[in-house]
């Protein structure tokens, strides 16, 4: 009896978890709509970013090409409380952070070495079909950097 009301509150903590982050405009697959967007040339473009429940967290995989044009990836699992988490494949960051403003906004921070190198707001339209990532740092080369991405939903 005891084995069985165990397994059936542990069954029901990952209906939970699961339904909360089916529900978050957050998750899902994204996909850059360049036409829309406003990256400078030589900086870096995310083409696709993928929003998915892993565990009690969210991993976050991003794809595209670095300021030369060659392909990057990178990777971050963590909670959307505003801590940090390690990425990894990232040349920009080795820890990111997601705090949720409301439920379709997220404030990111990612620093390399614990200094700020990119600070951003990602934004989900209500419709939940686009989602604008606008972002600012420092490049390598310490040059200032602007970006706003605006995303499809897949």
């Amino acid at each position: 009896m005891k084995t069985r009301t165990v397994l059936m509150a542990v069954l029901a903590f990952l209906v939970c978890v699961t339904m909360s982050f089916a529900q978050s405009p957050q998750m899902g697959t994204w996909k850059l709509n360049e036409a829309k967007s406003k990256i400078p040339a030589g900086a870096p473009k995310n083409t696709t970013v993928v929003y998915e429940a892993a565990g009690d967290s969210v991993k976050v995989t991003v794809d595209g090409v670095d300021g030369q044009g060659k392909p990057a990836h990178n990777e971050w699992t963590g909670k959307f409380d505003g801590k940090d988490y390690p990425v990894t494949g990232d040349t920009a960051s080795d820890v990111r952070s997601y705090k949720q403003i409301d439920d379709h906004t997220l404030e990111l921070t990612a620093k390399k070495g614990g200094k700020v190198t990119i600070e951003g707001k990602v934004s989900v339209s209500a419709d939940g079909k686009t989602r604008t990532v606008q972002a600012s740092g420092t490049d390598p080369s310490g040059k200032k950097v602007k970006t706003e991405g605006v995303y499809d939903k897949q």
